[in-house]
């Protein structure tokens, strides 16, 4: 038996996954991912989301797929998770990996031209929207950054042809000032912050109510939602982390809540991570 079973529960609340059935919406979570839907749909061109490690931006980024499920004969999407290759080359490969690309293409140049005959094809001929979505967008290297601001170059009169939006950590924020011709293509940007206390406890609760909690058991004392927002400073992969073995403690006390003795002993049994406090 799984231990969530154990609370009454269909499945895991505190999973580490990215699944967007358990993002808790705050309201610059929202305004996030309003502001993305709108640059895409009127085809804007490039966007940018900065937040710290832990800050949400990789469930955010399925959110968004998410958003447009219902209309995928309009659109093509790709997805690159974290954009590190061994050459600009692969790069490209991965490129047309990711928009399903067929045509063989030995260089860089090659890969480029095909690229290009796909935007065209798919934007202008068939008037869909193409969106690639790259995750941990600090990875990218200058190369690579040059690379997709010549595919924003492609354009109509009315648009551009590829909807780019990079999720990245804070660090990506000089790499993008020492490219300017890069910044300056810039038509919409957010920026993520850690959760407020009300936001962090609401989200604990949403993410139980996902996993078939009827609201009736009360899992954490008031003193433990205070412990843990204190402690994790409302950046949610901490809290969910913090969560799930604060429950596993409690199953294992054989208790019915988690109270604040049982926080206070999971994080004095974790390990310090180095970075942690930058996160």
């Amino acid at each position: 038996m799984e231990y969530y079973e154990l609370l009454g529960l269909n499945e895991e609340p505190f999973t580490s996954s990215p699944n967007p059935r358990f993002l808790f919406k705050a309201k610059e979570h929202r305004e996030c991912l309003n502001r993305l839907e709108i640059a895409i749909r009127l085809r804007r061109g490039l966007s940018i989301v900065l937040g710290r490690i832990g800050t949400g931006k990789t469930t955010l980024s399925r959110a968004l797929l998410q958003m447009f499920q219902q209309e995928q004969e309009n659109y093509v999407f790709g997805l690159i998770l974290d954009p590190i290759f061994p050459s600009e080359y692969v790069f490209l490969k991965n490129l047309m990996e990711q928009f399903n690309i067929k045509t063989r293409a030995r260089s860089v140049l090659e890969c480029k031209n095909a690229i290009e005959s796909f935007l065209f094809q798919k934007g202008v001929e068939k008037g869909k929207r193409i969106v690639l979505i790259v995750d941990e967008g600090q990875n990218l290297t200058p190369t690579y950054l040059e690379t997709l601001r010549n595919l924003l170059n492609y354009e109509t009169n009315e648009y551009k042809l590829l909807q780019l939006v990079i999720f990245a950590q804070l660090d990506f924020l000089p790499r993008l000032s020492r490219n300017p011709n890069f910044e300056d293509r810039v038509t919409t940007s957010y920026m993520l912050n850690p959760l407020n206390e009300l936001d962090t406890r609401a989200m604990i609760e949403y993410r139980l109510q996902q996993s078939g909690w009827d609201g009736k058991r009360q899992f954490f004392t008031d003193q433990a939602f205070q412990e843990i927002y204190i402690v994790t400073r409302g950046y949610p992969r901490r809290v969910t982390n913090l969560c799930h073995n604060c429950l596993i403690e409690m199953l294992r006390r054989d208790k019915m809540q988690v109270e604040l003795d049982v926080v206070q002993y999971v994080i004095s049994t974790e390990v310090p991570l180095g970075g942690r406090e930058s996160a």
